[in-house]
């Protein structure tokens, strides 16, 4: 019970080095955790911070709660999906951008929000979007 607790910062570690949590590292973790691989793969699911396939050098998110849907949101998400031939949850093909979409990210004054990996850009319009991830290299 004690070893489990060390999962959460082993599985950032991993993430950090590796970029996601593949199948066969969450084996290797269950064995050291004295867990079986679905339960390491329970939480990686769970948990937004953790990716279960590899991901582009960019992370990019648009909030789709009410505020920033009511703002534009989920019509900005589709915009991206089309700029960049990719829908929300997958990775373009030269593997610069994971596209996806968040619940919420707490700014809800400056809807519709968007996070390029870990920083905000608010009160965003589909052009200014478009001009934010073409210039990500």
């Amino acid at each position: 019970p004690k070893k489990r607790g060390a999962l959460l910062p082993a599985l950032h570690l991993v993430q950090k080095q590796a970029g996601w949590i593949a199948p066969e590292t969450a084996r290797e973790l269950a064995a050291i955790f004295e867990l079986h691989p679905i339960q390491v793969m329970e939480v990686v699911t769970f948990y937004n911070m953790f990716y279960d396939r590899p991901q582009g050098r960019h992370h990019v998110h648009v909030c789709t709660n009410l505020p920033c849907s009511l703002r534009g949101s989920r019509d900005l998400l589709r915009q991206l999906e089309q700029h960049l031939g990719i829908e929300a949850g997958e990775t373009t093909a030269d593997g610069r951008v994971t596209l996806g979409h968040e619940e919420c990210l707490g700014a809800c004054a400056w809807a519709p929000v968007l996070r390029v990996d870990e920083t905000y850009h608010e009160n965003l319009d589909v052009e200014a979007a478009k001009r934010l991830v073409d210039g990500l290299e």
